[in-house]
């Protein structure tokens, strides 16, 4: 239902007529809508990680793997901000910018944590700072697009030119011993 109808077009008592349970059963185990898509988000996150992690890249090179994890992981932002959340929510919601500075912390640990489990990838404690670094400054610069695009095709624009005009910095810089 958020992904059909959006955010503030979702109610709970929707949610509940049609899960076909009393609304006080979701408000037992949610203490609000937003903990509600959180806990939906973080489903929908924990299973693209983990996809987008075991995804074969067939790239040697690291900076060109890690390029491709990194927009891999910013459409997967991305699908949440537009998909599921909807930006009239991220841009005018009061609590907007704490629900997506704590989703975006979540998602970064998630992804720390699935890279440092990978098999093959060196995992001293050096690779992983370089790591949160490249995922930290990422995730920034794509969860301001929510703020700064006006239409859908603005955020668009904007993934082509951290693309070809940023990513490709901020990796060598996170390559960089």
């Amino acid at each position: 239902m958020f992904r059909k109808f959006g955010y503030h077009k979702t109610s709970v008592n929707e949610i509940a007529k049609r899960a076909k349970i009393a609304k006080a059963t979701i408000y037992k185990y949610f203490d609000s809508k937003e903990d509600v898509l959180h806990s939906l988000l973080m489903d929908y996150i924990k299973v693209s990680v983990q996809d987008l992690i075991h995804s074969n890249t067939n790239e040697e090179d690291e900076e060109a793997h890690l390029n491709i994890l990194i927009m891999k992981t910013c459409r997967l932002s991305y699908t949440v901000c537009n998909e599921f959340i909807g930006w009239d929510f991220i841009r005018e919601s009061a609590n907007s910018q704490a629900f997506l500075k704590n989703l975006s912390n979540e998602l970064e640990e998630m992804l720390v944590n699935a890279f440092s489990q990978l098999s093959g990838i060196r995992k001293h404690e050096t690779y992983l700072q370089r790591l949160r670094f490249l995922i930290n400054c990422s995730k920034n610069i794509v969860f301001s697009f929510a703020f700064t695009s006006v239409s859908d095709s603005d955020v668009r624009k904007n993934f082509v030119s951290f693309q070809k005009e940023i990513l490709p910095y901020l990796v060598k810089a996170a390559m960089t011993v």
